[in-house]
C-alpha cells in the first residue's frame, strides 16, 4: 500500500504542476484513502488538498482542510472513516466505499 500512496501523491503532484486542480484533488483524495491510517501521510494528503484550495481560492476548502490537518495530527491513532475521501465536500466522519481503482490494497 506504501507504494501505490507514493503512486497517488506522484500523480496529484503532477497534475498540480500542470495546474489540473480537479485531477491533482482526485489523486490526493486517493492518498488519503490509502494513507489515513499513518498520521504523517494522512496529514500530508490534507496539506496537499490544502494547496488545492489555496490556489483555486476555495475558502471552503481552505477552512475545511485546516480543521482536518489539525484533526489527522490528533484523531488519526484512535479513528479514521475508512474510505473518506477527505474533501471539504463530504463529512470528515463519514465511512464511504473505497473506489475501485484501489480496493485491491485493503484485501
Amino acid at each position: 500500500m506504501n507504494t501505490a500512496y507514493k503512486e497517488e501523491l506522484n500523480f496529484g503532484k503532477k497534475a498540480y504542476n500542470i495546474q489540473n486542480w480537479n485531477l491533482a484533488f482526485y489523486h490526493f483524495e486517493n492518498a488519503h484513502v490509502l494513507g489515513q491510517n499513518n498520521i504523517w501521510k494522512h496529514t500530508y494528503s490534507h496539506f496537499w488538498m490544502l494547496k488545492i484550495g489555496v490556489k483555486k481560492k476555495d475558502f471552503e476548502e481552505i477552512f475545511g482542510q485546516l480543521l482536518r490537518i489539525l484533526a489527522s495530527l490528533v484523531f488519526t491513532i484512535l479513528w479514521v472513516p475508512k474510505g473518506n475521501t477527505g474533501g471539504s465536500n463530504v463529512s470528515a466522519i463519514k465511512i464511504m466505499p473505497i473506489r475501485p481503482e484501489i480496493q485491491k490494497y485493503f484485501k
